[in-house]
């Protein structure tokens, strides 16, 4: 009975709009403290305020829906976004007769391929579909942007700063006042115009959506929604190994002891951010080991069955932070091994969805509503492990289930939020299509550098496996569409392979343009021992070239004007057609000029030069992270084997419509201005894009030119481009 009066009142708190999207810091326990108390006080404040106006509310929602919808084209628009599906595996499996669901989609409208971003990375590229504008407009150039003062990074999408003001109290240090944090994505997306003229969205999962905005919708945040350390995904490896090497990316290595079969080890939680002493918090455990096959770990006194190569469910952590205070997480465990060394894999501790230390949906009852009805899920912007896969920690098959694991908590949450979505909008985005791509893309190559020493016949199978997988949930979605309804598949840009890195820190270092301090001969992490008194260009995260500006950058010496333009032009014509010394092949095509390709008014705010890598070439992890060595070109063997940082030409997305699609070029930017046609709603002027179904859009308006295709960019290469 409990239940269900739980379940009514959080779908009387979905129905009406129950409060803003606040803010987070750390995410640590002064936030937590923030939303026990802060929070339940005014979710129930403003429960009790919006029950006693719920009759006025209904009566305006329906009116001005009714209204909302007189001009509407279709009643309800679905898209289905798979993300990073390739069009030539999909054409090719579509004439072979492997995807019957979409080439039923095709023949009933239209099938096409999607031009994406500049460049064409994820966070960039969905960020146009939400807003219909490019980089220019809505200032999301990579997933990491720097600092121009101290030349280190930051998260593109969002700015977090902590209260002003803290209340002193023996060892704890009390945030008094809201925390705040700032969303760095600009221009409007589309479902928050849909809102603001009646019609209702629910959005599940699209990225850069975090922090959740207040809309008249539902929505469930993705893709830089962090972990509890406030991290991006950083798994946890506890073993008895001591001579282990530690976990060097995505992870971190803690030494359990050991006594006969009992293991005891402490799980590290978020730094607590209410002690004047900041340190992680930390949780004990211990294991009990019953056989080669079987453990059993015993946290804050709840024992939870291990099985060899075995995910358990999500557990709830809860750490305590003093004062009563409790922050809350959820994580799965994996036992790897019991004898002769102890080893055992813990996920990224996600946020739980059921009780949020920082809010991952608009209404903030959202996520915990889908737990009560689901159960616990992953809610980490990036959920799916990569790391733990590219450091060799879990195997294939344990990437695979986890993968596929979550993929199956987002259908569910996806059909039910179809089933509930009467008229409006229903937006979703698959991970499932990039992650496993991102680290099965070697299968596809018997001699890619990945596959050195390794076994992978018999996970040769595994991307056709994953198209099979996403035609049947494009059947199932399908037979829920009904004549009146609008759907759309769709992916933000496509797939190759990357088996060699290029570290431009390193060739910009070899021409005089990156200067090292005296006496250094290779730089850590994020350029520490660069000269930057010295420095002229840098190459900083996956997107391309930065200058360092004088009066932009704290020791900024280019000179803008002439200065800047010079050196502009010696390095696209330098590192434009720049071949491999190895293999003989052009990896870079072109340099790009963000002058050239962005409008708007955050154009300077990105890179100075855009890199397109050649298919088979990406920016190198060492050059990804501001590392300068001797080393330019080198073999890419993690299993990170495929990607699509590269021409953006090359790597187009795909479009699937079950009505007919009219512009001959269509761009994943034109989706917004599509769904406001369909549902009658005029796009707002700053919109370069159009909707698909317009005649063809000029390109010169569009925030960058899209006309080049990818004979353009064979005729500019010394060697064919790989296909």
């Amino acid at each position: 009975m409990m239940k269900r009066i739980l379940l009514i009142l959080l779908l009387f708190f979905l129905v009406i709009d129950t409060q803003p999207a606040l803010a987070y810091i750390g995410p640590g326990a002064g936030f937590a403290f923030l939303t026990s108390f802060l929070m339940l006080f005014a979710s129930f404040f403003m429960a009790f305020f919006t029950f006693l106006t719920w009759p006025a509310r209904v009566l305006v929602r329906f009116f001005k829906r009714r209204k909302a919808l007189a001009n509407a084209k279709a009643e309800r628009v679905v898209i289905l976004g798979l993300d990073g599906l390739e069009p030539t595996i999909t054409e090719r499996m579509l004439q072979e007769g492997k995807l019957p669901n979409l080439q039923k989609l095709k023949e009933q409208g239209s099938y096409s391929k999607l031009q994406t971003t500049y460049p064409a990375l994820s966070p960039v590229a969905w960020s146009a579909f939400s807003t219909g504008v490019g980089p220019g407009k809505h200032n999301i150039f990579d997933f990491l942007s720097r600092d121009r003062h101290s030349y280190l990074p930051e998260l593109s999408s969002s700015k977090v700063g902590t209260a002003n003001r803290k209340l002193s109290i023996g060892p704890f240090e009390i945030p008094l006042g809201k925390p705040v944090v700032r969303f760095l994505r600009k221009s409007k997306s589309f479902w928050k115009i849909l809102g603001d003229n009646g019609i209702f969205s629910h959005v599940l999962r699209v990225p850069i959506t975090f922090p959740p905005e207040k809309f008249n919708g539902a929505m469930l945040s993705a893709m830089c929604a962090p972990d509890l350390w406030g991290t991006q995904g950083t798994f946890s490896l506890f073993t008895t190994d001591e001579s282990v090497n530690p976990v060097k990316e995505g992870g971190d290595t803690s030494i359990v002891t050991r006594d006969g079969d009992r293991i005891e080890g402490f799980i590290k939680g978020p730094e607590n951010s209410i002690r004047k002493k900041r340190e992680q918090m930390r949780l004990p455990f211990v294991v009990q080991i019953l056989s080669d096959e079987e453990a059993v770990i015993v946290i804050d006194k709840k024992k939870i069955p291990l099985k060899k190569n075995t995910y358990t469910d999500w557990i709830e952590l809860k750490f305590k932070a003093g004062l009563g205070i409790k922050v809350q997480g959820i994580a799965k465990f994996y036992l790897i091994e019991t004898r002769p060394h102890f080893r055992l894999y813990m996920t990224p501790i996600n946020i739980d969805p059921e009780k949020p230390a920082l809010p991952i949906s608009y209404p903030y009852s959202y996520s915990i509503y889908l737990s009560k009805l689901f159960g616990k899920y992953a809610t980490l912007g990036l959920a799916e492990d990569t790391w733990s896969l590219n450091e060799g920690v879990l195997s294939d098959a344990a990437f695979l289930e986890q993968a596929y694991s979550i993929h199956e908590e987002r259908e569910k949450q996806f059909f039910h939020a179809l089933d509930k979505t009467k008229k409006g909008l229903c937006a979703v985005v698959i991970d499932a299509t990039d992650r496993i791509q991102h680290m099965f893309f070697r299968t596809l190559e018997e001699d890619h550098p990945a596959n050195r020493g390794k076994e992978t016949q018999e996970y040769k199978d595994v991307i056709e496996d994953l198209y099979l997988r996403m035609d049947d949930l494009v059947g199932r979605t399908f037979e829920k569409i009904g004549k009146d309804d609008a759907f759309f598949v769709l992916s933000d840009h496509g797939f190759k392979s990357f088996r060699r890195g290029i570290n431009l820190n390193v060739w910009l270092k070899d021409n005089d343009y990156l200067v090292l301090k005296e006496g250094v001969k290779e730089t850590g992490e994020f350029f520490q021992g660069v000269d930057w008194q010295k420095t002229k260009a840098y190459a900083f995260g996956l997107a391309g070239v930065y200058f360092n500006v004088k009066g932009r950058e704290k020791h900024g010496v280019v000179e803008p004007g002439e200065e800047y333009q010079e050196l502009k032009a010696e390095l696209i014509e330098k590192l434009s057609g720049l071949k491999d010394p190895k293999t003989g092949e052009v990896a870079i095509t072109e340099m790009f000029d963000n002058r050239k390709i962005y409008n708007g008014p955050y154009a300077d705010s990105g890179p100075d030069l855009i890199s397109g890598y050649n298919i088979g070439y990406r920016i190198s992890w060492n050059g990804a992270t501001g590392v300068v060595n001797d080393i330019v070109f080198e073999d890419n063997v993690k299993a990170w084997s495929g990607d699509h940082c590269i021409d953006p030409r090359l790597v187009p997305g795909v479009i699937f419509s079950n009505r007919k699609i009219t512009s001959s070029n269509p761009a994943l930017m034109d989706m917004a201005p599509t769904v406001l046609d369909l549902f009658g709603v005029k796009k707002p002027a700053y919109m370069e894009s159009r909707s698909i179904f317009d005649a063809d859009i000029d390109e010169t308006e569009r925030d960058h030119d899209f006309s080049a295709k990818t004979e353009d960019v064979k005729e500019k290469t010394a060697v064919p481009v790989n296909e």
